[in-house]
């Protein structure tokens, strides 16, 4: 699990810091096997970046905004026959270019990066019932921490950086992580099936869609057991809190709205009409706007939290479905 081939290629800098400023969306292109980027300002797409091999389907932005690493999945679903991808892309979002590597070493479909309070990438790799552990600075893998379930294939961490959750899609259960002892502390049973994972910014709550029903289960972190069933309009997808933790939004691929969940009476406070399929939800920083993924639309859909509708629409790209940010 420890050994990995890392390919680092080291490029000019002219530019890039003032390049590297400008705010930029990214979107894994799942239907054109390429890492799109957007201009939101402009709202347009200006660049695909094309992948090795095979598709990503999330992405993750260094803190510093320069750099988006993408694991590239495969050619299937999770739990569906297909490709077992073993890499994980590092791009350069100035130079629109891909400029390291990182290989696992055998197949084992990596899908959800997201960088620790450590200042290392978390990576869920799915065929090994695992997170693996990568320093991006030397694109090593330094570590891994067993998630006891497959399918583990979305990852949330607690702002404080010792807790870690996985959405375990087949088993529908949702594994608890201690990160720095890199063990599993807990397995919690959802329901047969289960989708995406995000966390409240007090750490207080973790929020799961149920996919054989039209509801939303609420971890309470204190005691990793479901506390509330939220019931949303149809079958629920990606969540996000806003930033100031108020609110909770859910995507409803099959009824093509956002639900807004007030976290603090855990109740659906009004439904947002999207294009079809929304899928993942991304809050921008300042907490003002949030941009939704709809995949069989191939748009991203950007919300104004003040008014919460749908300001305008943006051409992403084939089926595209992980969004990240990079920018202030």
């Amino acid at each position: 699990m420890l050994r990995a081939r890392a390919v680092i290629l080291l490029l000019p800098c002219l530019a890039v810091p003032t390049l590297a400023q400008q705010p930029r969306l990214l979107v894994a292109q799942k239907g054109e096997g390429s890492i799109g980027i957007i201009d939101p300002v402009a709202g347009k797409l200006i660049a695909s970046v094309p992948e090795s091999g095979f598709t990503a389907h999330e992405i993750v932005v260094s803190p510093d905004g320069r750099l988006a690493y993408a694991p590239i999945y495969g050619n299937s679903g999770v739990g569906q026959p297909g490709t077992d991808g073993h890499e994980l892309n590092v791009i350069d979002i100035a130079a629109q270019k891909i400029v390291g590597k990182v290989d696992f070493g055998h197949g084992v479909r990596p899908h959800m990066p997201i960088f620790g309070r450590d200042g290392l990438l978390y990576v869920t790799t799915e065929l090994d019932k695992a997170v693996t552990v990568i320093d991006p600075r030397t694109l090593k893998i330094v570590g891994a921490i067993p998630t006891g379930q497959p399918e583990s294939h979305m990852l949330a961490l607690s702002h404080d950086g010792r807790r870690g959750y996985t959405a375990n899609v087949g088993p529908g259960t949702v594994s608890v992580l201690d990160i720095p002892a890199r063990k599993t502390l807990a397995i919690i049973p959802i329901s047969g099936n289960t989708q995406r994972i995000a966390i409240t910014p007090d750490d207080k709550w973790v929020f799961t869609a149920d996919q054989t029903a039209p509801r939303l289960a609420a971890i309470d972190t204190a005691t990793n057991k479901v506390e509330h069933w939220i019931p949303i309009e149809g079958l629920g997808y990606g969540t996000a809190p806003t930033l100031d933790g108020h609110y909770l939004l859910v995507t409803m691929p099959q009824v093509g709205k956002v639900a807004v969940v007030d976290i603090k009476t855990m109740q659906v406070v009004r439904a947002i009409a999207t294009p079809a399929d929304p899928e993942e939800v991304l809050m921008r920083p300042g907490g003002k706007i949030a941009y939704v993924s709809c995949v069989d639309s191939h748009q991203i859909a950007e919300i104004d939290l003040a008014s919460w509708n749908v300001t305008r629409t943006i051409q992403d790209g084939k089926n595209s479905d992980g969004i990240a940010w990079a920018g202030k």
